[in-house]
């Protein structure tokens, strides 16, 4: 059976962005930009959906121009580009995140913990964030979970590799919370039921748009949840192994424009 999504345009274009969208060097290039422009000018939808914060996502509106709605913190937030506001944020209950901490550390030494709040961020000392915030609340995690509902909860070891203990701390959040990476070297937690895939579904429903007529691009395994559900999923050149054994089709990495050669085939 050909793959409808291969020969026909789909209604709605949901793309990761960094190690995906985005080039290693932080930018979009010229050639992506114009992809983009030609999905909406096509009449098609572009959602962007990642684990970034929506703190961090000013940026990539300007080297885009992108607008509506995207999913950041890998689904826990919806994110109005325009008006730079949340428009639906699910939350980890303070008590199941003080049980992972405390369990966590137990039995991975040397962790610290972050908390990502829609536009707010806060960190205990130890942690080495990815992104500097001028704003950020420093201080204890309990000073943290007083401050800011935790729309995700990030975990670091100093800047070392985090996929050794990563089934661990799967096993520890049970069904208290969903657990992936999107990064190897940063486990990242959220309410119970958190996904990609959940808050697309969510946001296309509601433009009355089924998995059928999705196209999704990724590269990381938070990106696997969002490829299982999406009518047709593509993974750049560069993903994670079981990224690149789960997607339907494999395009150029994201320093070749591998998302923008599929839609220029796609929309042309």
């Amino acid at each position: 059976m050909v793959d409808s999504l291969l020969v026909s345009r789909p209604a709605l274009v949901a793309t990761d962005l960094d190690g995906t969208l985005i080039r290693t060097d932080g930018t979009v290039s010229d050639r992506t930009r114009d992809a983009l422009r030609q999905v909406e000018g096509a009449g098609a939808t572009v959602v962007f959906v990642t684990g970034r914060p929506t703190r961090v996502m000013a940026d990539i509106v300007r080297q885009t121009a992108v607008s509506g709605l995207a999913i950041c913190a890998n689904g826990a937030l919806v994110y109005d580009l325009d008006a730079r506001v949340a428009v639906r944020e699910t939350v980890l209950e303070r008590s199941a995140a003080v049980r992972l901490a405390q369990a966590i550390r137990e039995v991975v030494p040397g962790v610290a913990f972050a908390v990502e709040s829609g536009l707010r961020f806060g960190r205990e000392p130890e942690f080495l964030t990815m992104w500097p915030d001028p704003d950020e609340v420093v201080g204890s995690f309990q000073e943290l979970l007083d401050l800011l509902p935790t729309a995700k909860l990030l975990v670091r070891r100093g800047g070392t590799v985090m996929t050794d203990v990563y089934q661990t701390v799967v096993s520890i959040a049970g069904s208290d919370a969903a657990v992936t990476m999107s990064s190897a070297d940063l486990i990242e937690i959220s309410g119970p039921g958190v996904s990609k895939a959940v808050a697309l579904a969510e946001l296309a429903a509601g433009c009355g748009i089924g998995p059928t007529d999705v196209v999704a691009f990724g590269d990381m395994p938070n990106d696997l949840p969002m490829f299982a559900w999406a009518g047709h999923s593509v993974a750049v050149a560069n993903a994670h192994p079981e990224v690149l054994a789960a997607a339907d089709e494999i395009t150029a990495s994201n320093d070749d424009d591998g998302v923008a050669q599929v839609l220029e085939r796609l929309y042309r």
